[in-house]
């Protein structure tokens, strides 16, 4: 098939994927709407309540689950690229659940004393537990040349934040608790405007930045020595992947809480969509992808065992999790033939 007409025909199956996930996102949930009444809603000609529930509630949730399952997926191609590891991310090298620490921190701590945190504070304290957490990592990789090693550091710092913050979790004051809960457990409830605005702003830009470095990001794939004949500048240009990804991952971390598997499974299915590597490519289409798959997944959540509303990271787990066993396997059969 023409390289042409499969990118095309990729980012027309994701688009289309997505614009109908939006529209069954719109219509299901703990009210159902038909598609005459989703209409007579947006032309003004509804009940409050019907406007309420779909413009407060149901709307903010769906484009905060876009915006925010691109973001993990463009980060999670990010670390795979500056390590050369097609199962790195924000989730599996404890990245996420740095920004989770540091986030629920400052939470607790403000919450106690009546201080009123705006978004944007959210958002810096999950870079700072983010940045912390690659750190570490950045460390031990400079100690560790086996990825395996390097990738179950990574989950043991993740398991060690996770601890950390489930034990602050539990003796947090009653009045917090329930909200704490659920944000460490991952969802996209409680998203409003105000939040997508902040979002919004955040990973347009990141993404823009990421979306200039595609050509150094392509000519780092074919190694470092390439790279600098090439004249990239491999320290800067190792310092900016990182930067962007934990900004990615920071805003999804300080918005809608840990977010399991979406930044290994996404990018690696995209990849075998398009045949190709390529981030002037990828990088688009990860977006596209982790919209449409956090769309698909938060669907599932809130309306499959309804009332009753699963966390994220379930159900992402579920569909990500045989991605990454399937990604190990045929890495391991290509080691052996």
């Amino acid at each position: 098939m023409n390289k042409k007409i499969r990118y095309t025909t990729g980012f027309f199956v994701l688009f289309i994927g997505m614009v109908l996930l939006f529209f069954v996102s719109l219509i299901n949930g703990s009210v159902e709407f038909s598609l005459k009444e989703i209409m007579n809603i947006f032309s003004g000609n509804d009940t409050t309540v019907g406007q309420n529930i779909i413009f407060q509630i149901r709307l903010p949730r769906i484009v905060a689950s876009v915006l925010l399952g691109g973001s993990l997926a463009v980060s999670g191609f990010l670390l795979q690229t500056f390590f050369a590891n097609p199962i790195a991310s924000p989730f599996v090298l404890g990245i996420s659940s740095g920004a989770k620490l540091t986030t629920a921190i400052i939470m607790i701590f403000c919450a106690g004393r009546g201080i009123i945190l705006n978004s944007v504070s959210l958002v810096i304290s999950a870079f700072a537990g983010a940045m912390t957490a690659t750190g570490i990592i950045l460390a031990v990789s400079g100690r560790v040349k086996n990825m395996s090693v390097l990738v179950v550091c990574g989950v043991m710092i993740g398991y060690i934040c996770s601890a950390i913050t489930d034990i602050m979790v539990t003796f947090a004051d009653d009045s917090n608790i329930i909200k704490l809960h659920n944000w460490s457990m991952g969802t996209f409830s409680g998203t409003d405007w105000d939040d997508i605005k902040i979002i919004s702003v955040i990973v347009s830009v990141t993404l823009v930045f990421s979306f200039l470095l595609s050509k150094s990001m392509n000519a780092y794939q074919m190694g470092e020595g390439y790279a600098v004949n090439m004249g990239v500048n491999v320290r800067l240009f190792r310092v900016e992947l990182i930067l962007l990804s934990s900004i990615l991952s920071a805003c999804v971390t300080a918005f809608a809480g840990p977010v399991s598997f979406v930044g290994i499974s996404v990018p690696h299915l995209v990849k075998g969509l398009f045949g190709t590597a390529k981030p002037i490519v990828i990088i688009p289409a990860s977006f596209i992808g982790g919209g449409a798959f956090c769309l698909l997944c938060d669907l599932i959540a809130r309306t499959f065992f309804a009332p009753v509303e699963l966390n994220i990271s379930s159900v992402t787990a579920v569909f990500g999790a045989p991605v990454v066993m399937w990604i190990m396997l045929e890495k391991r059969r290509r080691k052996t033939t």
